[in-house]
Formats: C-alpha cells, structure tokens, sequence
C-alpha cells in the first residue's frame, strides 16, 4: 500500500460528507469515503441526497434521503433536516442550481456544523451564465470568445461559422457551431436564452483548481478532453500545461468568493494561449480523473474540515495520466419499492 494511502493510527473525529443531486457519481462518492478512511475517519459516512430511489450514488451512499427540487421553497428546510440527523460536516453540491442556494443559507447551514463546498454569489454568477463568465475572463485579462451580436451576423457584419449555446445551459445540451445565416435564423428561436460566440477552435481541457475552504488557490489540474458522452468525458487524460494551470489559478484567484473545487473549460490553439469560456463552481464529471492523478481533493477537504492545512504535493498530480471509463453497475436487492407504481402509492 502506498505510504499516501495508509489511515492515520488514531481517529481525530468523524467528518460526515454529504453529496446533493448525486445521481450518477458514484466514483465521486467512493473518492470521498476512500479519503475519510485514508485519514482514519473510520465512524464517517458519506450521504447521498436526491429527487429519487433510482439513483446509482443514491444506492451506494452510506446512507441516503429523498429532497424536493431545488427550486421547491422548503428545499432548504429539507437540506437542514438531513444534516442534523446525519451529522453533516461537509456538503457537497453537484448540479449548477444548487450553487446560489447553498451560497444563500451559508450561514444557517454551518451554525449546525454542515460546511458547504460551495462558492459565494459572485462566483456562483459568473458559474450561473456564460455571457457573465466572458465578461469576467474579458475584465481579469484572459482570452475568451467574443460575445455575438445575432442582427450583426445575420446583417453579414461577423464572419462565420460561430458557435450558439445556452447561456446557462449544461452537459452541451444545445450547443452547435452555426454555418450561415440560415441556421442561425433556424436555432436561435429554438435555444433557451441564446448566446452566439466567436468559434474557437483547438485542443479542449476542462480544469480543476483547487482552492478548498479558504478561498486559496492551491493547484490546477488540465484534463484533456478525448472523448465525452452526453456531454461528459469518457475519455481524457492529465497534462501539464504551465500556461492553462498558469491562467486558471489566475482566474480563481480573481473570483472574490470562490471555495472549493472549481472546473474551468478552455481551448488551446496552435499559439498555445487558452481561450477561457465557462466556469462550473463545483466538482466536474471528470473529477475522479484529477483525483486519481494525485490531486486528491476529498482528503484535503475532510482535512480542511479538521482544522488542518492540506498536504499537497508539488507536483500536484501525474502528468499524462488517462482515464478510460466504462458502463458499471450498481445492484439493488428487494428493489420493488423503486418501482413507479410503488413509489405512487
């Protein structure tokens, strides 16, 4: 066993991790709680919260609760109960709404002891809308793709192609380049709240910065993207780009009230500059890649939870270290409650 991963010889005291939305991450799930029994949490447990049973990283939590939506006005009351009587120390938000509501009920959340690895408002709005992110990249200095007036396009005043998305949108989910006028007149009545940008191309990296619970940067992690699925990477692979890990420090060290693991996305061209063009304030799909490289972001955030300054190595993470997913499992016995008509009743 690797010197890194032997537990402590003593428990200092238990840290609980709850995961919000977890759906699908159950390689995140398990990151955490290999972490809390690296450090010799051996009494914690990482929970899972979600709007249903059928749910992988809801199955395979060490314990799990049903919440409203987040927009339902007692989400947050619900959110509270659950970390009251699971001990929470941590809570950890996974999809993009959750980000300003966590970011609201700070205060109430860690007067029970719940500290939420989210971000401030001001950073959960630039991670909240892509045409405030390009602004924000445009003000600190960085690269990033230029926002589009569509009547100058459509009037023959920009050049095509361009590239059309939701400002606010996820997982790619109506993203498209746009060739001619023609599909621009066609798409943008179809996307909600249209954002026309500049197309860049080049080589795609999603970052990982790490600045855990005081809002320091610590360290960036590129990952080439290889290969996505549904608009997450299935396939991508650690590298250490002193210009990408240079400019996404930068960024986060420019967000007045950043916490915890943000995933920034850029695109390196042939000159090797990144162009910057969205900020996630939360843990990524590929973050299990960034972890397993090294950059082992539950066990500095349990040990930040503790009182503890994190031991992280320099360098933070392997260089050209590949992950290569593959559909898994998980498998629920005397399951008949997790059927529609069950769950009616």
């Amino acid at each position: 066993m690797p010197e890194s991963a032997r537990p402590e010889s003593h428990t200092t005291r238990d840290v609980n991790v709850l995961l919000t939305s977890a759906g699908r991450r159950v390689a995140l799930l398990r990151a955490f709680r290999g972490a809390q029994r690296a450090l010799g949490l051996t009494g914690s447990k990482v929970v899972a919260t979600d709007l249903t049973p059928l749910s992988s990283a809801f199955q395979d939590a060490d314990a799990a609760e049903l919440v409203p939506r987040v927009t339902a006005p007692d989400y947050v009351d619900r959110l509270v109960e659950v970390c009251e009587r699971h001990r929470i120390g941590l809570i950890v938000p996974l999809i993009d709404p959750e980000l300003p509501v966590l970011a609201a009920a700070r205060e109430r959340l860690e007067a029970i002891g719940a500290v939420p690895v989210a971000s401030g408002p001001e950073t959960a709005a630039v991670s909240d809308s892509k045409r405030v992110a390009a602004a924000f990249f445009e003000r600190i200095g960085l690269r990033t793709p230029r926002v589009i007036d569509p009547e100058a396009a459509l009037s023959g005043y920009e050049p095509f192609p361009l590239f059309l998305k939701p400002e606010n949108g996820s997982s790619s989910i109506g993203t498209r380049p746009i060739q001619n006028k023609e599909e621009l007149a066609h798409w943008w009545p179809r996307t909600s709240r249209p954002l026309l940008l500049e197309l860049v191309t080049g080589v795609e990296y999603t970052v990982d910065v790490y600045v855990g619970l005081d809002g320091t940067p610590r360290c960036a992690v590129p990952r080439r993207r290889l290969e996505t699925r549904a608009g997450e990477v299935s396939k991508g692979i650690t590298v250490a780009d002193d210009r990408v890990m240079a400019a996404a420090l930068k960024a986060a060290a420019a967000l007045p009230d950043a916490r915890g693991v943000l995933t920034f996305q850029c695109m390196v061209g042939e000159g090797g500059e990144p162009s910057f063009f969205e900020l996630n304030a939360r843990f990524g799909g590929g973050a299990p890649l960034s972890i397993a490289a090294g950059a082992d972001f539950p066990r500095w955030l349990l040990e930040e939870r503790l009182g503890r300054a994190p031991a992280i190595p320099t360098p933070a993470f392997k260089h050209h270290f590949a992950m290569l997913r593959f559909d898994d499992a998980v498998f629920v016995a005397d399951a008949g409650d997790l059927l529609p008509e069950a769950r009616r009743s």
